[in-house]
């Protein structure tokens, strides 16, 4: 499999994946954004009246919604398929036995783990209406720092993980990887200092069901980056040994 192959591939699987996590994020993200919204302008009505007329924004909610919520997506989608892509062919072959398939699952598993699940549990997504913002800035600052941390401990974990099943075995070598990995990142999560800008009149419902969604639209996108990548990747492994194995002849008339 050549590199160039794999990262069009990927490229290609994270577009669709996009596409499905965008539907997702519509049908059960939107609503949650819009209740925010309305909580935000119900809190923010009096300060608009007494400032006079609001100015008009400079792209419309349906805008962001539809057009630019999906523009934002898709090439978030194909971004992270072609960073996928490479880290498939990073690891192919070299993490024990596995085939495509299961490599690709790996990937996707790892990938939402350190990239998303971690930070998440830290720094979890907030709807319109949470959040100071004299404090986006910082916020944003301390996740990339969480994200960066799981990501560089997963990658030595894996790297732990081979170096340790030549004298623990496959199991152990995982297991005192992962807790490695667990180690690393409890520590930046204590480390790092805590946000927490939710009014306290902020609907918990409403909060809990964003978070969720945004958590459902993440899983979506990195499961079908590791299910169609794998699938993909696994059928034309199979027909390409299948085209050596026949006779030169064959080959190259089939």
């Amino acid at each position: 499999m050549s590199v160039r192959t794999l990262l069009i591939r990927g490229m290609l699987v994270g577009i669709v994946a996009a596409g499905l996590a965008f539907a997702f994020a519509s049908v059960f993200g939107e609503p949650q954004i819009d209740g925010a919204i309305a909580f935000e302008n119900a809190h923010t009505h009096a300060d608009h009246v007494h400032a006079g007329a609001a100015e008009p924004e400079p792209v419309s909610r349906t805008v962001q919604s539809t057009a630019g919520l999906g523009v934002a997506v898709l090439l978030y989608g194909t971004a992270l398929g072609g960073i996928f892509a490479m880290a498939f062919a990073g690891g192919y072959g070299r993490v024990g036995a596995l085939g495509p398939r299961a490599t690709a699952l790996l990937v996707g598993g790892l990938g939402f783990v350190a990239m998303f699940l971690v930070p998440f549990v830290k720094y979890p997504a907030n709807p319109p209406a949470v959040g100071e913002p004299d404090t986006i800035g910082r916020r944003t600052a301390l996740y990339f720092v969480l994200v960066g941390v799981s990501v560089l401990a997963a990658f030595g974990s894996v790297l732990v993980a081979r170096g340790l099943v030549p004298r623990l075995g496959g199991w152990n070598a995982v297991v005192a990887a992962a807790g490695a990995y667990v180690v690393v990142v409890a520590i930046a999560g204590l480390l790092l200092p805590a946000v927490d800008e939710v009014p306290a009149d902020f609907p918990a419902t409403l909060l809990w069901r964003f978070r969720l969604a945004s958590a459902g639209t993440q899983l979506v996108l990195w499961s079908t980056l590791g299910l169609l990548f794998g699938a993909l990747t696994d059928r034309a492994e199979r027909h390409r040994a299948a085209r050596q194995a026949m006779p030169v002849g064959l080959a190259r008339t089939g």
